[in-house]
């Protein structure tokens, strides 16, 4: 098994070094076979990039991958398309989510019981420290997304999952967002169409220096909802995952036979 970490970052010279250290040391201790953690550094302007080249000659399993623009969904779809790994997975650099979860993450998908794995901040075993400002508006906004979609994880946007290779290069090119929006649509897609997703609590606390700005984000995030809702309403996606699969050998099979992609097939009607 191959394990990929992808730490997505943005003018983080002050955290990154300590961050990389300590994921080592998980992953190391754990005795994972063979991973490699990747810098996806976003367009920073604070000295976050050099930093990560040195951390990169440091350890032999960190490599650094640059973005010209900003955006954490831009980045993790990068890497994740590019990846060879078998399973792929993400935090923020923050680490506010306890590393206590990460191999329970891990695990569930080694297990062959689930596609992705999210860590979540509003189950009963959860375990947050944050301000009432901010629990209030990740409780509605995941009120909002259950209104919208009727889905059944519990929280959309905590900064901490997994998924495997086969799941990601199917759902990966569905999703269009390149920003905060993209966990909640990639989650939305892969339980509407079909895949398994392990719900997992987790022990999160606050970062009082997080880069979030909460009301543009929170717009975004509605026009995001919209968006996809409008498009499940239109039959721009398949209705399940095995159409999705179908829909893919068959534009693979047209571009090894000429070259061209075959044009898009409505998934509904």
């Amino acid at each position: 098994m191959k394990l990929g970490v992808v730490v997505p970052v943005f003018n983080e010279v002050s955290q990154l070094a300590g961050t990389i250290e300590r994921l080592r040391q998980l992953l190391l201790e754990q005795h994972f076979p063979h991973w490699q953690i990747t810098i996806a550094n976003n367009a920073s302007t604070d000295g976050t990039h050099e930093l990560a080249e040195d951390l990169c000659k440091q350890y032999g399993n960190v490599r650094l991958i640059h973005l010209d623009e900003k955006g954490r969904g831009r980045a993790l779809k990068k890497v994740w398309l590019e990846s060879e790994a078998d399973i792929l997975t993400y935090m923020d650099v923050d680490l506010s989510t306890d590393l206590s979860a990460y191999v329970p993450l891990v695990e569930s998908l080694t297990s062959g019981q689930f596609d992705l794995a999210v860590g979540s901040r509003l189950l009963a075993a959860s375990q947050t420290n944050r301000g009432f400002k901010r629990e209030s508006i990740s409780r509605g906004y995941n009120w909002l997304v259950k209104a919208f979609f009727h889905t059944r994880f519990s929280d959309a946007q905590c900064g901490f999952k997994a998924i495997t290779r086969q799941a990601a290069q199917e759902l990966l090119p569905l999703v269009e967002d390149t920003g905060w929006f993209f966990d909640t649509e990639l989650l939305v897609l892969a339980e509407k169409l079909g895949y398994r997703i392990c719900d997992l609590p987790v022990r999160w606390t606050d970062d009082p220096d997080s880069r979030v700005k909460i009301v543009p984000t929170a717009i975004d995030d509605v026009k995001g909802l919209i968006r996809v809702w409008r498009n499940f309403k239109q039959g721009k996606y398949p209705a399940n995952r095995e159409h999705l699969v179908e829909l893919r050998n068959a534009t693979s099979s047209s571009v090894a036979r000429t070259g061209n992609p075959r044009p898009a097939v409505q998934g509904r009607s």
